[in-house]
C-alpha cells in the first residue's frame, strides 16, 4: 500500500492518512476500536469473520464521535465483506498495523508499523547524509 500525505496539511488522525475514503477511515478505525475492546487486542479468525459479516449485513452498530455529521449518534455501518478484506484488513496486515499468528490463527494489533516508519526515517537520514 502506498501512503501519500501532504506535510502542510497533515491530519490529526492516522486513519485519515492511511485510508483514501471516509468510509474506509470509519471501518478501519472501528476495527481497531473493536480489537482494543477485546482482551489483549486479539481477534480469532472466526471473530474477524463475524465482524466482517456484521458489517456486510449492516448489523454493526457504533457511536461515531470522529465524524462531525454523526457526532454522538448511534449508527449502523454497512461495508461489503470482500472489500473489507481487500481494502481494510489486508493493507493493515501489510503495513504492520495488525499481525496474524499462523499457529494460533489470531489477528493481533501490532507495533510493527511504528518500527517500520522509524526504519524508513533512518533510511532517509542515511540517504540525506550521502
Amino acid at each position: 500500500m502506498v501512503i501519500l500525505f501532504d506535510q502542510a496539511n497533515m491530519p490529526d488522525d492516522i486513519f485519515k492518512i492511511l485510508f483514501a475514503t471516509d468510509q474506509q477511515y470509519i471501518v478501519g478505525k472501528e476495527l481497531v476500536r473493536a480489537m482494543k475492546g477485546k482482551k489483549g487486542g486479539e481477534f480469532t479468525k472466526t471473530e474477524m469473520s463475524l465482524f466482517a459479516t456484521r458489517l456486510h449485513e449492516g448489523g454493526y452498530e457504533c457511536i461515531l464521535d470522529d465524524v462531525p455529521e454523526y457526532k454522538g449518534q448511534r449508527v449502523r455501518l454497512s461495508y461489503n465483506k470482500r472489500q473489507f478484506y481487500d481494502r481494510i484488513l489486508t493493507p493493515m496486515l501489510g503495513m504492520g498495523l495488525i499481525d496474524y499468528n499462523v499457529y494460533k490463527k489470531t489477528y493481533l494489533l501490532s507495533r510493527k508499523f511504528k518500527d517500520n516508519m522509524m526504519r524508513i526515517g533512518l533510511m532517509w537520514a542515511k540517504e540525506f547524509e550521502k
